[in-house]
This record gives structure tokens, sequence and C-alpha cells, in this order.
């Protein structure tokens, strides 16, 4: 069976729930994040959030792909990251705090990094939120 993480992922994949979202956090030599949100900023409903799987043993590398969560270990949803650096202070440590627990990784790009670096360096708001529409017009399973 795939991790839970990964499940969640393609069925937001397969319901075409990402068409139209954007990469609405920005910052430069950290992460890109996206997949919550509408081009006017209103955030989309979701499914119920999932468990916490950072204790994986995959780390937060340049490139890999994450879930975001608010500062409650289980409250990942929809909303992902792209690692633009190394992000080892993301990294599972312990289940002693939300903090030590990470954010768990589930995947990687392979292709498009280059994409990928082109958004890390759009120019954003105080807020690190893009001045231009960075728009996910859809994602799909191959």
């Amino acid at each position: 069976p795939l991790p839970i993480s990964v499940e969640n992922f393609l069925q937001y994949v397969n319901d075409g729930f990402y068409s139209g979202t954007i990469f609405h956090r920005v910052i430069s030599y950290f992460m890109i994040q996206g997949g919550g949100m509408t081009a006017d900023l209103k955030q989309k409903p979701t499914r119920d959030p999932i468990p916490n799987e950072a204790d994986n043993g995959l780390k937060n590398k340049r490139g890999t792909i994450a879930m975001a969560r608010t500062n409650k270990v289980d409250s990942a949803t929809s909303q992902f990251f792209i690692n633009v650096e190394v992000n080892g202070p993301l990294d599972f440590k312990s289940k002693a705090n939300s903090r030590e627990w990470g954010y768990t990784v589930f995947g990687r790009v392979i292709d498009g990094m280059d994409v990928v670096d082109d958004i890390r360096f759009v120019p954003t708001d105080k807020a690190n939120v893009p001045t231009e529409v960075v728009l996910i017009k859809s994602i799909e399973v191959n």
C-alpha cells in the first residue's frame, strides 16, 4: 500500500482539485507552497486532515515535495511545498512537539526544476505572496 500522504495527494490530483490553484507562498531560498488557494486567495474546501508521516526517513532536500501543515502535527490536507534548498530544520527529529515532528516528504520533482527555480524568484509582497498569479493549470498522473 502507498503511504497516506501519497494516497491523499493522488486523490486530490484525480479529483481535479489542483486545477486553478496557485503557488501562494514563495520564499526564494526556502520553498514554494501551493495547492490550496484560488487566484483570488480564497482557500478551497478540503477533505479531512491526514496523519503526519514525517518519520518516514525522507529528508527535506532540494526538489522534494512535502505536505504543508499548520502548527498542529496532523493538520495536512491539500497544500504542499517544493523545497528549493536543503531544509534540514523541517525534517523529523522526534515526536516530542510539533516543531520536532517535522514535515512529511512524499515525493520529488523528477523533471522541471527549472520551472520551480523560475517560480522561486518571482516578485512577492511582504507576506511572500507572488505579486502576479502563479497558476497551477492542472496536475495529472502519468
